[in-house]
């Protein structure tokens, strides 16, 4: 058994939450939002993050941020955008033998640092892992199987996490690539964004398939630029969590990817569906192509629909009439420090 803080009380802290306490740890989650715990403690769920789910009473729930105190696994569980400013106020609370649990997946902006670069800065003392998968919220916290992977520089921290948070539901596998895990994680929702939009014109299945297979293509060409191990994009954290994220409809990315492919305002649709990692990181992914000399066809197309108005089959026209190559053509990469 294990003491467990969660920062972040969306669909994901939750379902980790609920996970964790059936799994027979001691669980604490920290949300910003008094009225979504004054929701939960009323309700025992909260509708609007996972619908159905009955969230535990004996899951404590605090808007105190200094429950991080004593903790040794404290998972974040947050979007990106708010990733630097949430753990700037409980690093003076943190332990220092506290194991930092990254889950968001995506890219500072202006920085454009992975999130567990922005926690090794915020974080100088303690070990810093990343857990990422395919792993939809609505269905961990209802208990279907579920596997993902947890990646550190430290071994030893690597291992610990999987043994307490592997389950009869939940398998954890560890790797050691922690910026190919981070990448395969981000850029997964630029892709997923980018297949929404082709079910929103109505195109078919050949269509999709190019699209992610194309789409891991990319993600394994940014992460090598970046210093990643090709294997990794092989794995959970690269096909495994494109596959879920291009497919579900639990997929927010997917959603507001629909809801543009069918001629709704990019802004609008994702004011629409809410929180839509994809959108944000298909910026800095962008500029991080850019930065590092590497070419992202999928990802450019899809800033230029989000960004500079270009029109979704427009955009698709474009791909499909690029010149024509070796699929397994070698690439070059100008390799820099990240």
């Amino acid at each position: 058994m294990a003491d467990i803080a969660i920062l972040g009380s969306g669909g994901f802290g939750l379902a980790l939450a609920i996970m964790c306490r059936r799994a027979g740890h001691n669980v604490v989650v920290w949300s910003k939002f008094r009225d979504e715990i004054d929701t939960i403690m009323r309700t025992g769920s909260l509708k609007a993050k996972l619908p159905g789910v009955k969230i535990p009473k004996d899951v404590e729930l605090t808007t105190d941020i200094s429950c991080v105190k004593g903790k040794k696994l404290v998972i974040v569980g947050i979007p990106t955008s708010f990733i630097r400013s949430v753990c700037e106020e409980a690093a003076p609370f943190v332990s220092e033998d506290s194991i930092i649990v990254n889950t968001a997946k995506g890219l500072e902006n202006g920085t454009l640092k992975t999130m567990s670069v922005v926690m090794r800065e915020v974080f100088p003392k303690n070990t810093i892992a990343v857990l990422t998968g395919p792993s939809h919220a609505e269905e961990l916290a209802r208990g279907i199987p579920t596997t993902v992977v947890v990646a550190s520089d430290n071994t030893e921290a690597s291992n610990y996490v999987q043994d307490i948070l592997s389950n009869s539901t939940f398998r954890v596998y560890v790797n050691d690539d922690v910026i190919g895990c981070e990448i395969g994680g981000s850029l997964k929702n630029v892709i997923a964004l980018a297949a929404g939009v082709i079910d929103g014109l109505g195109m078919g299945d050949n269509t999709k398939a190019a699209l992610m297979t194309r789409g891991i293509k990319e993600i394994r060409t940014l992460g090598l630029a970046m210093g990643a191990r090709s294997e990794t994009f092989s794995g959970l954290s690269g096909i495994g969590d494109l596959i879920v994220t291009c497919c579900s409809m639990h997929s927010r990315n997917r959603r507001a990817g629909i809801l543009i492919g069918k001629g709704v305002d990019p802004a609008e649709a994702v004011e629409q569906v809410g929180t839509v990692e994809g959108y944000v990181c298909t910026e800095n992914a962008y500029a991080l192509s850019k930065k590092l000399g590497v070419e992202l066809p999928i990802t450019e197309q899809l800033y230029k629909l989000l960004f500079e108005g270009v029109q979704p089959a427009e955009a698709l026209k474009t791909l499909m009439g690029r010149p024509t190559k070796n699929e397994t053509e070698t690439d070059f990469l100008i390799r820099n420090s990240f």
